[in-house]
């Protein structure tokens, strides 16, 4: 919107997106059906951690509050609200959630072609301190014709068919691809839809940020603790790294996508194969990286490439931009000979 002071009569949504990638693939709508219904929920969980009708969420008397129903915490809620939406738009058979164990099989009577692997609040341990919180997704074809399983949603990332995040911090952000490129829409309060804002979002091919937790240094590998002195002590008089870490995945990943950079979450000793999970964080993360012209790597493997074994699996992680990946993939290569 050149001049603020106009109203805009011709913005797009993503619901108006959606429509046009739509009938340029000459789809079934199916998955902007999907879309649209996770957006819904992604509104409604905006609205809460925003914390409207805090007296409702919070209990004024701690767990129950004035009518005597419990009162669910923001991360529950969330699971209900993203579970809800989908089942009842019609499209999706197994949902994999970060809340619940095994995965969800949706009612014959209410199922479509898709399988959504989603976390409904990431880095849900910083809603008391007010830092960045957000909501990631992949979704997938169902590609066997038996009866709809756990076994479905154990794709590898390479078949996605869309994948995104939904970050809410100072505004309420969607970044979205379905396999042409990066879109970013921004939530505008006043009309209640997701706006258009960047629309081919690529990442610079090297940054100057680095993100991890260096509180577990003593854990490290000797490939991490290489590569992190390369950074902070730079040879040849280029200038050091800058460090940012807010321990939200959402908030990271997504300051690694604008300003370019390099996010780690590696394997250490006390978490040896890693802590972040692939099905519903590092691959919704990889996909939309790699559609930016970024990198995401364990290290030996890309994320997108690794075969899932299990629903909860964790993998190392190593993403953001394409030359500050390799030479991470270089140190460790030579390390893990």
């Amino acid at each position: 919107m050149s001049d603020k002071s106009q109203f805009d009569t011709n913005v797009v949504t993503l619901t108006r997106f959606l429509l046009e990638e739509g009938r340029k693939a000459k789809g079934t709508g199916e998955l902007t059906t999907l879309l649209n219904a996770l957006c819904t929920a992604i509104k409604a969980i905006s609205s809460a951690v925003r914390k409207a009708g805090i007296a409702n969420l919070y209990g004024i008397a701690g767990s129950t509050n004035v009518t005597g129903d419990q009162v669910k915490k923001l991360d529950v809620l969330s699971n209900d609200l993203v579970i809800n939406m989908i089942k009842s738009s019609f499209t999706s058979c197994v949902l994999v959630t970060e809340e619940n164990d095994s995965a969800i099989i949706v009612e014959p009577d209410r199922r479509g072609k898709y399988v959504v692997c989603f976390d409904p609040l990431d880095g849900s341990s910083n809603i008391d301190c007010l830092a960045s919180i957000g909501t990631i997704f992949a979704i997938y074809r169902k590609c066997t014709n038996d009866e709809p399983s756990e076994k479905d949603a154990l794709q590898p990332g390479r078949n996605i068919v869309a994948a995104g995040y939904a970050l809410y911090g100072s505004a309420t952000m969607v970044v979205l691809s379905t396999g042409q490129g990066v879109n970013c829409f921004m939530l505008d309060p006043a009309i209640g839809e997701f706006i258009l804002v960047e629309r081919d979002l690529k990442i610079k091919k090297r940054g100057k940020i680095y993100s991890l937790n260096e509180g577990y240094a003593t854990y490290f590998d000797p490939a991490v603790t290489e590569y992190l002195q390369k950074k902070k002590f730079p040879e040849g008089g280029s200038e050091p790294y800058g460090a940012r870490y807010v321990g939200s995945m959402v908030a990271d990943v997504h300051r690694t996508l604008v300003y370019g950079g390099i996010f780690l979450y590696p394997a250490n000793v006390k978490s040896p194969k890693g802590k972040l999970r692939l099905l519903y964080e590092c691959n919704p993360m990889a996909f939309i990286m790699e559609q930016a012209g970024g990198m995401a790597t364990t290290g030996t493997i890309n994320v997108l490439d690794i075969q899932p074994e299990s629903l909860h699996q964790r993998v190392p992680v190593v993403l953001g931009s394409p030359d500050d990946v390799q030479e991470y993939i270089s140190i460790y290569q030579k390390h893990h000979k």
